[in-house]
C-alpha cells in the first residue's frame, strides 16, 4: 500500500461576522482577487503541475468546522486520501467517517490533539482550468 501524505496547504477557512464584507475588505485592501467561495492562489507543484490553495471566510455561525470550536479549520492537500485515512485511525487518530467525492477531488477530515477539525483534500485541480 502507497501510504498518503500531505503535499501542501489546501486551504485556510476562518468565521467572520460577515463574510461578504471580508471579502470585500481583503480584496481592496490586498488586491484578493475574490468570488462567492474566497479567493483562490494558484501556484505550481514540485512536478510543475498547477495547484490551488484556497482562502474561504465563513459565517460566524456556520457548523462546517464541528466538532471543532474554533473559528479556524485548515485544509491540507494530500496523496491517497483513503490510505491516510485508514492509517491515521490505526495511529488512534480521530477520523470522521465519510469521504466526499466531487469533480475537484476527494475529502476526508481528521481530528488533531487540541480538538481542531483538519480537511484532507486529496485534490484534481484539473477541474478548476
Amino acid at each position: 500500500m502507497k501510504k498518503g501524505k500531505v503535499t501542501g496547504i489546501g486551504g485556510v477557512f476562518f468565521k467572520t461576522e460577515d463574510p461578504k464584507a471580508a471579502k470585500e475588505w481583503y480584496k481592496n485592501n490586498l488586491g484578493f482577487n475574490t468570488d462567492d467561495w474566497g479567493c483562490t492562489f494558484w501556484w505550481k507543484d514540485t512536478k510543475g503541475n498547477k495547484a490551488s490553495t484556497q482562502w474561504s471566510p465563513f459565517a460566524k455561525d456556520t457548523n462546517y468546522f464541528e466538532p471543532s470550536k474554533k473559528d479556524f479549520m485548515f485544509n491540507y492537500r494530500v496523496e491517497n486520501l483513503v490510505e491516510l485515512l485508514e492509517e491515521l485511525k490505526e495511529k488512534g487518530v480521530t477520523v470522521i467517517d465519510k469521504i466526499e467525492e466531487y469533480d475537484y477531488g476527494k475529502f476526508g477530515w481528521i481530528v488533531d490533539l487540541d480538538g481542531n477539525k483538519i480537511e484532507l483534500w486529496e485534490p484534481n485541480d484539473e477541474a478548476f482550468l
